[in-house]
Protein backbone atom coordinates (compact mmCIF):
# COMPACT_ATOMS: atom_id res chain seq x y z
CA UNK A 1 0.00 0.00 0.00
CA UNK A 2 2.27 2.44 1.14
CA UNK A 3 5.02 1.03 -0.47
CA UNK A 4 4.14 0.94 -4.09
CA UNK A 5 5.60 -2.71 -4.62
CA UNK A 6 5.09 -5.00 -7.67
CA UNK A 7 3.36 -7.36 -5.84
CA UNK A 8 -0.02 -5.48 -5.81
CA UNK A 9 -0.16 -5.55 -9.89
CA UNK A 10 0.08 -9.39 -10.05
CA UNK A 11 -3.07 -10.98 -10.77
CA UNK A 12 -2.62 -13.71 -8.36
CA UNK A 13 -2.26 -11.41 -5.60
CA UNK A 14 -5.41 -9.34 -6.88
CA UNK A 15 -7.23 -12.59 -6.71
CA UNK A 16 -6.31 -13.91 -3.15
CA UNK A 17 -6.99 -10.23 -1.79
CA UNK A 18 -10.71 -10.11 -3.88
CA UNK A 19 -10.92 -13.90 -2.12
CA UNK A 20 -10.41 -13.08 1.45
CA UNK A 21 -13.02 -10.24 1.04
CA UNK A 22 -15.77 -12.21 -0.05
CA UNK A 23 -14.75 -14.71 3.14
CA UNK A 24 -15.29 -12.52 5.02
CA UNK A 25 -18.13 -10.95 4.05
CA UNK A 26 -19.91 -14.46 4.20
CA UNK A 27 -18.66 -15.23 7.61
CA UNK A 28 -21.57 -12.94 9.39
CA UNK A 29 -23.93 -16.23 7.73
CA UNK A 30 -22.09 -19.04 10.22
CA UNK A 31 -23.64 -19.80 13.07
CA UNK A 32 -22.48 -18.45 16.83
CA UNK A 33 -21.14 -21.70 17.78
CA UNK A 34 -18.82 -21.76 14.88
CA UNK A 35 -17.16 -18.67 15.75
CA UNK A 36 -13.49 -19.76 17.43
CA UNK A 37 -14.10 -23.00 15.15
CA UNK A 38 -14.44 -22.37 11.17
CA UNK A 39 -14.83 -18.93 11.31
CA UNK A 40 -11.71 -18.33 13.14
CA UNK A 41 -10.25 -20.94 10.41
CA UNK A 42 -11.53 -19.16 7.38
CA UNK A 43 -10.47 -15.92 8.49
CA UNK A 44 -6.85 -17.31 9.27
CA UNK A 45 -6.29 -19.34 5.85
CA UNK A 46 -8.09 -16.29 4.00
CA UNK A 47 -5.32 -14.22 5.76
CA UNK A 48 -2.56 -16.37 5.03
CA UNK A 49 -3.34 -16.89 0.89
CA UNK A 50 -2.52 -12.87 0.62
CA UNK A 51 0.27 -12.41 2.89
CA UNK A 52 1.88 -15.30 2.06
CA UNK A 53 2.13 -14.20 -1.71
CA UNK A 54 3.51 -11.20 -0.17
CA UNK A 55 5.92 -12.17 1.76
CA UNK A 56 6.76 -14.46 -1.10
CA UNK A 57 7.27 -11.85 -3.91
CA UNK A 58 10.04 -9.86 -1.15
CA UNK A 59 12.10 -13.16 -1.42
CA UNK A 60 15.27 -12.96 -3.46
CA UNK A 61 15.59 -17.05 -3.92
CA UNK A 62 13.71 -18.72 -6.05
CA UNK A 63 13.59 -21.79 -3.97
CA UNK A 64 12.39 -19.11 -0.96
CA UNK A 65 9.51 -17.57 -3.39
CA UNK A 66 8.47 -21.45 -4.17
CA UNK A 67 7.84 -21.86 -0.41
CA UNK A 68 5.76 -18.75 0.68
CA UNK A 69 3.46 -19.47 -2.86
CA UNK A 70 2.73 -23.10 -1.98
CA UNK A 71 2.08 -21.96 1.61
CA UNK A 72 -0.43 -19.64 0.07
CA UNK A 73 -1.69 -22.13 -1.88
CA UNK A 74 -2.51 -24.86 0.91
CA UNK A 75 -4.20 -22.01 2.53
CA UNK A 76 -6.96 -21.79 -0.35
CA UNK A 77 -6.62 -25.57 -0.18
CA UNK A 78 -7.57 -25.16 3.43
CA UNK A 79 -10.43 -22.83 2.27
CA UNK A 80 -12.10 -25.39 0.17
CA UNK A 81 -11.94 -27.92 2.88
CA UNK A 82 -13.69 -25.39 5.19
CA UNK A 83 -16.50 -24.49 2.61
CA UNK A 84 -16.83 -28.16 2.21
CA UNK A 85 -17.59 -28.15 5.76
CA UNK A 86 -20.12 -24.97 5.64
CA UNK A 87 -22.07 -27.03 3.12
CA UNK A 88 -22.01 -30.20 4.78
CA UNK A 89 -23.42 -28.26 7.99
CA UNK A 90 -26.15 -26.94 6.23
CA UNK A 91 -25.02 -23.55 7.48
CA UNK A 92 -24.87 -21.77 3.77
CA UNK A 93 -26.47 -23.36 0.20
CA UNK A 94 -23.65 -23.52 -2.10
CA UNK A 95 -25.27 -21.38 -4.54
CA UNK A 96 -24.17 -18.51 -2.58
CA UNK A 97 -20.83 -19.64 -2.50
CA UNK A 98 -20.69 -19.15 -5.90
CA UNK A 99 -18.21 -16.18 -6.33
CA UNK A 100 -16.30 -18.17 -3.74
CA UNK A 101 -16.02 -21.18 -5.62
CA UNK A 102 -14.55 -18.95 -8.74
CA UNK A 103 -11.91 -17.28 -6.71
CA UNK A 104 -11.18 -20.26 -5.20
CA UNK A 105 -10.45 -21.94 -8.56
CA UNK A 106 -9.08 -18.62 -10.00
CA UNK A 107 -6.44 -18.11 -6.93
CA UNK A 108 -5.36 -21.85 -7.00
CA UNK A 109 -4.60 -22.15 -10.74
CA UNK A 110 -2.41 -19.06 -10.50
CA UNK A 111 -0.75 -20.23 -7.68
CA UNK A 112 -0.14 -23.23 -9.27
CA UNK A 113 0.94 -21.20 -12.32
CA UNK A 114 3.52 -19.20 -10.01
CA UNK A 115 4.58 -22.78 -8.88
CA UNK A 116 5.86 -24.15 -12.12
CA UNK A 117 7.92 -20.95 -13.08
Amino acid sequence: MFLNLNHYKLDVYKSARELRIECYKILSLLPESERFNLTDQIRRAATSAVLNITEGCSRKSDQERRRYFEISRGSVIELDSCFDMVVESHYIQIEKLDKIGKLLKTTFILLSGMLKK
